[in-house]
This record gives structure tokens, C-alpha cells and sequence, in this order.
């Protein structure tokens, strides 16, 4: 139902697939889960993180739901489930001095015009310059590149699709990229010694490792991050906010707003440190 009703995607599947039988190992088939039961994962679940939790319980309540529904059970004992309270988190993002240092490690590193660096160098360029999510970019097939049109065609959430913008600096890495990868099939990002593309997994690795040959605590870069900075410095620079929001292909603007608040974030810590009373303060 998710995938053919809601077009899920295949990464969300899996994580309520996972989530399901994990609550199956603990209190048996959901058909015919009782309400006792159901409470008691309150219990099995009390270490988890709220933003698991939530993911959690949210995979339950529609699939009661679903049972309901379907006549497979004649109850809903979703209302026994806990109730986290998770408050989102603001995104982490990258300075623009640290995201400089990326760049300038990369187009170091493929000025030979060696694969593996060219590759990551594009990577980098459509990550940072296109807002691209993980999944989104290994997956691209060499029918999204542009020809004519600085665009490129995503798929992305539940199949939708949409058209990005690629930067001058975006294109010239892809033309790079395209003439040094050879004829490796329809992927723009084809992996190594198997069919199929590049893997997120491999992908986040190849991006921690670039952090720390640039002098950056691996630990604050992945791809969503740099995703993040792509959105909260075009919002710096004066993007409207419906734009962003048709870029990174949020379905709902209350999720591209969180930028908003990264931003207000900054102001806030830029006038604690910056302000003649804050400087009298710190004197006193």
C-alpha cells in the first residue's frame, strides 16, 4: 500500500519494514497484537532517540491503520503507543570557509584528471551547488545530464520529479567526469567491479575522507550536510523561500522553513558576539 498508494520510497520501506519486524520480535504478529502489548513497548523503546521513536510509532499507527481497514483486525490499538515528543532539530551546516576547503582539496587532488578525483569532485560540485540528496545523486542515470539545458531531471521522494539548475563549475566537472569514466553503462555513477551505482554508504565514506585531507573534523560533513548548507547559503544570499522549496523538492514548505531558523540562529549568535553591550558585558 505505501508504495503503490503513497509512492514511499524505496529507502522509507525499508526503515518501516525494519521498524515492523522489530516490533514483532517483541510482541508477536500485528494481527493480533493487543492493546496490553502495544504498551508495553513503551518500555522496549525507552533508549531509543525521540526521532527514532517517532519513526517508529508512525510505521505502527499506519499499519493498524491498514489492518483496520483491510478487516484484518476489528480494533485500532495504535492510541496505547507512545507519544514522543521530538522537537526537530536544527540541520547542521558548513561555513563557507570549510566548504572553500572541500572544494579546494578536491580540484587539487583531480588536476590530474585521475577518476576517482574527478568523480569526487563532481559529486561535490552537484551536492553542494544543486542541493541534490544521496540517493537522489548516485542513482542519476546518464539520461539526467544536460545537454542543452543547464537542468537536471530528478526523481526524487515518492517519484516525483523535478528540474534542478547546474551551475557553470557543475557542468564543467560533469563534462570532465563523462570523459574520463568511460562507457560504463546508463549510470552517471556506475560502482566498481558490480553493476548497479554507487552506493549512499560509500558515498558518505568518500566525502568524510575528503574532510579530513582538508583539515575538517570528519564528523561535521556527510552529504545531507552539505545539502543543508546548499539551502541555509542560498537563503543567505537573498533566495526566496518558495524557490528553495521547489529546488531541494520538499512536498511541504513548513519543511524547507527550518532554514529559516538556521538563519535566525546565526544573526542571533552574530549579534551576542558582535554587539557594543555584548562586548561591555564580556569586559565587566
Amino acid at each position: 500500500m505505501l508504495a503503490a498508494e503513497r509512492g514511499a520510497a524505496a529507502n522509507t520501506l525499508a526503515a518501516y519494514t525494519r521498524d515492523l519486524a522489530a516490533t514483532e520480535a517483541l510482541i508477536g504478529p500485528l494481527a493480533g497484537a493487543d492493546r496490553a502489548g502495544v504498551e508495553r513497548l513503551a518500555q522496549h523503546w525507552a533508549t531509543l532517540a525521540p526521532s527514532s521513536l517517532a519513526r517508529r510509532c508512525s510505521a505502527l499507527r499506519q499499519c493498524f491503520g491498514f489492518l483496520v481497514d483491510e478487516h484484518w483486525r476489528a480494533d485500532d490499538p495504535s492510541p496505547a503507543l507512545p507519544r514522543p515528543r521530538s522537537r526537530r532539530p536544527l540541520p547542521r551546516i558548513l561555513s563557507h570557509a570549510e566548504v572553500e576547503a572541500l572544494f579546494a582539496t578536491a580540484e587539487a587532488e583531480a588536476a590530474a584528471d585521475r577518476p576517482e578525483a574527478v568523480r569526487l569532485l563532481t559529486l561535490l560540485e552537484l551536492l553542494y551547488g544543486s542541493g541534490l540528496r544521496a540517493t537522489e545523486l548516485v542513482s542519476l542515470p546518464l539520461a539526467a545530464v544536460p545537454r542543452d539545458a543547464p537542468f537536471l531531471t530528478i526523481t526524487g521522494k515518492g517519484g516525483q520529479q523535478r528540474l534542478v539548475p547546474v551551475s557553470t563549475r557543475a557542468r564543467q566537472a560533469l563534462s570532465r567526469w563523462l570523459a574520463v569514466r568511460g562507457d560504463k553503462g546508463r549510470l552517471l555513477f556506475p560502482s566498481t567491479g558490480q553493476s548497479g551505482h554507487l552506493t549512499r554508504v560509500r558515498l558518505f565514506q568518500l566525502l568524510r575522507a575528503l574532510a579530513g585531507r582538508a583539515g575538517i573534523d570528519p564528523e561535521k560533513v556527510s552529504p545531507h550536510v552539505l545539502r543543508h548548507a546548499f539551502a541555509t547559503h542560498l537563503l543567505e544570499g537573498g533566495a526566496d523561500l518558495r524557490v528553495l522549496q521547489t529546488l531541494l523538492g520538499h512536498a511541504d514548505i513548513a519543511t524547507t522553513q527550518i532554514y529559516t531558523h538556521v538563519d535566525g540562529a546565526r544573526l542571533v549568535e552574530l549579534v551576542n558576539a558582535r554587539h557594543p553591550l555584548a562586548q561591555r558585558r564580556r569586559a565587566g
